[in-house]
């Protein structure tokens, strides 16, 4: 359904004389579609039953790696570009209205991801790597969820003051070193915390370490995964302040003499700009 509507987007916009660039479209079906096909679909979907550490790489990825690669072809962008502007502002305004900017707040976020991964230290992590009911409503919500927290972040349309972004890059450095707490612990940890004795027995014989072996493995490449994670978030975000410092100087520098004095003025006793 999102490969339609993102194909629907792209042709609408070429009947309409404009062009897409192709490595957007590349990008959201090679690499984020992809991806989850893989990651659903593969070795991780059909051994997350039995392995521990397969099920926490595909949590792990679905929430933060497939969401980034399908970002990467900008699907927001794209329907403002695509959809006549009535239709395109009520999207945009859904998509970025105060459910999704709550959960994008850099402060929110975070502790949404831990809460997530901190159930792997607890037995709901072996009723939904055991039930397929269970695992199949993560295999959806996962990457929802995923999107609904890097969209408002990735959103360029919306800029956001300079001081607030600094807050937003020391937030998430907190959260590079918060993330590591759940692998850690499951890394560390001697006992069985999903309460879930033994593999199924369906995978081959070479991939059914113990139990608390296969804990830890999960909890190193949990760990792994979300601090990998968060490097390209690093990134986007320096580039973000970059990029509005920039403007910033520029709308300065464009101001004459007078407007300076009378802005300088202003701030000074408490005025808005």
């Amino acid at each position: 359904m999102g490969a339609a509507a993102y194909g629907a987007g792209v042709r609408r916009i070429g009947k309409s004389g404009g062009r897409w660039p192709k490595r957007r479209t590349l990008s959201f079906g090679l690499l984020g579609l992809g991806s989850y096909l893989a990651t659903a679909c593969g070795f991780l979907g059909v051994y997350s039953p039995d392995l521990r550490w397969a099920f926490a790489i595909r949590v792990a990825v679905l929430l933060l790696v497939v969401p980034g690669l399908i970002a990467l072809g900008r699907p927001l962008a794209l329907a403002r570009a695509a959809m006549p502007w009535g239709p395109a502002r009520r999207l945009c305004s859904l998509m970025l209205g105060r459910p999704l900017h709550l959960l994008g707040n850099p402060l929110v976020g975070p502790l949404v991801c831990m809460g997530l991964f901190a159930l792997m230290l607890t037995p709901a992590a072996g009723y939904a790597r055991t039930t397929p009911a269970a695992e199949t409503l993560l295999t959806l919500a996962l990457p929802i969820l995923g999107l609904a927290l890097l969209l408002p972040a990735t959103d360029t349309a919306h800029a956001r003051y300079s001081p607030l972004m600094v807050l937003e890059l020391l937030f998430i450095f907190i959260e590079l070193m918060a993330d590591a707490i759940p692998g850690i612990a499951l890394r560390l940890n001697t006992a069985i915390l999903d309460r879930v004795p033994a593999a199924a027995g369906s995978s081959p014989a070479w991939l059914h370490p113990s139990p608390l072996h296969d804990q830890h493995l999960a909890g190193d490449w949990l760990w792994f995964i979300c601090e990998m994670a968060d490097l390209p978030v690093h990134v986007l975000l320096i580039a973000r302040y970059l990029r509005s410092d920039a403007k910033e100087a520029r709308r300065l520098d464009a101001l004459s003499d007078d407007e300076m004095e009378a802005l300088a003025e202003a701030h000074l006793h408490g005025g808005r700009q």
